[in-house]
């Protein structure tokens, strides 16, 4: 029961479309009529500007992290990772934006800050390295995840790899598009300040 509960809860919160929030709220735009239509960070970044991609990325980070704390609340035995993948599917297809969200990249992230924020600190940093060198963030996106599960594999945290690799392969999916655009060389890199 306390599963069904806590993930139906983890859904709703990875459901909340932050990039719609912060595009209608702080922009008095549709972020799905602009840019790739995505409700992620990458197209808040292109669309709305550094600010605003910013409060969007930590929101939908914050969401995956809260959603992992759930079980901790109520003092539980249930599997916290299992939870915030919740969140990433709440996030990846929103009950209140139409089921249209973002890639699970952020939210993604979120769970992992829950769980072990030092390979927290190394995502984020392998992230930012790889985007530096490439320039794409749907390919920063998926070598992160795998930096992310070979990490966890190395610090042998069997349940966190699981789950890591179960993400990867799900980060992956969302960016099969992108994947045939880097091959073909048309996908968009993005600009340093």
């Amino acid at each position: 029961m306390d599963y069904a509960l806590f993930g139906l809860i983890a859904y709703l919160i990875g459901s909340v479309p932050t990039a719609l929030i912060v595009g209608k709220v702080g922009y008095n735009i549709d972020i799905r009529e602009h840019g790739s239509g995505n409700m992620g960070a990458t197209n808040s970044f292109r669309v709305l500007g550094f600010k605003a991609g910013t409060i969007v990325t930590i929101g939908d980070i914050l969401k995956g992290t809260l959603a992992t704390c759930i079980p901790l609340l109520f003092d539980t035995d249930v599997n916290r990772l299992v939870i915030g993948i919740f969140a990433v599917i709440g996030h990846t297809y929103p009950l209140f934006a139409k089921f249209r969200g973002g890639k699970a990249v952020a939210t993604s992230a979120g769970i992992i800050l829950g769980v072990s924020p030092l390979l927290f600190l190394i995502t984020i940093v392998t992230f930012l390295l790889v985007l530096y060198l490439s320039k794409y963030v749907s390919l920063s996106s998926i070598l992160t995840g795998v930096v992310a599960t070979i990490t966890a594999i190395i610090m042998q945290e069997t349940s966190l790899t699981v789950v890591l690799v179960i993400l990867t392969l799900f980060v992956i999916y969302r960016h099969i598009a992108n994947i045939k655009r880097i091959i073909n060389k048309t996908e968009p890199k993005i600009t340093w300040m």
